[in-house]
């Protein structure tokens, strides 16, 4: 197993971000000479100097607690599980965002895309899911894009795929993760019937074209984040809410229009 110091760690952050010293020194009000200094490992930084400059680098909070680790310091940041009673505020935020978003469908899920909770909205989708997909962790990423999922009443699985794999790629450019890999290895590195890898830019939004009941319902969505979050947890977790691209697609969802028979 490879033991990197926290000098090694800053500077693989900041050559991902793509920052010079200069420029990371002047964020972070400290000299260009002390930013190479503690790269090199020739001087040993504080704990406050290792968040200063962790956070300049936008260096999400659980890599942040290696970084404080291999600096000799104890971990800043805790990670309890949503459900624990210590964020029991953050928690009653997720559900009244889901619920304020019925009758459309909303689901709040983690880095890897493990789904933690979602609003009333998505239940019938589950409806004709494989079990076996539905056994915790329930993963958003597979749960779309397996024939036993959500995949056969997606009309442009191509595009959703896309979208999956543009996202990803720049979740994982943002901050590497084994498990993350190791699902877009599975699900989304192209393959013979995908041997373009098309991908979207993130600017471009594309709509998800589901046939439900014998109609096209069109969505699109959006995703929203904890700001200023002091917890692992709470820092990767991400509410995604689907809202109607048409009239007839939220009348679906309002109910205004009876299922077919």
């Amino acid at each position: 197993m490879t033991v990197h110091t926290v000098g090694k760690l800053l500077r693989q952050w900041r050559h991902r971000r793509r920052i010079s010293q200069l420029d990371l020194a002047i964020a972070a009000d400290v000299s260009a000479r002390h930013v190479s200094l503690v790269e090199t490992g020739k001087s040993n930084p504080s704990a406050d100097m290792v968040l200063r400059l962790a956070d300049q680098l936008d260096v999400p909070l659980r890599e942040r607690n290696r970084l404080l680790l291999a600096a000799g310091f104890a971990p800043r940041y805790a990670e309890r599980p949503l459900d624990d009673a210590a964020l029991s505020s953050a928690r009653n935020a997720v559900e009244r965002v889901l619920r304020a978003h019925e009758p459309y469908p909303a689901l709040a899920f983690d880095r890897r895309w493990n789904i933690v909770m979602t609003n009333r909205a998505v239940e019938p989708f589950f409806a004709d899911v494989d079990p076996d997909l539905l056994r915790p962790p329930v993963n958003l990423v597979r749960l779309g894009l397996d024939p036993r999922g959500f995949a056969p009443l997606v009309v442009n699985l191509a595009d959703v795929r896309a979208v999956f794999r543009s996202r990803i790629r720049r979740q994982l450019a943002v901050a590497p993760d084994a498990e993350l890999t190791a699902l877009y290895e599975e699900l989304l590195e192209p393959d013979s019937e995908d041997a373009s890898g098309r991908w979207v830019e993130p600017d471009v939004v594309i709509p998800m074209i589901l046939r439900l009941d014998g109609r096209e319902l069109r969505l699109f969505s959006t995703i929203t984040t904890f700001g200023t979050p002091m917890d692992i947890t709470l820092d990767e977790v991400a509410i995604e809410s689907y809202y109607p691209a048409d009239a007839e697609s939220a009348a679906y969802f309002e109910g205004e229009v009876a299922p077919l028979q």
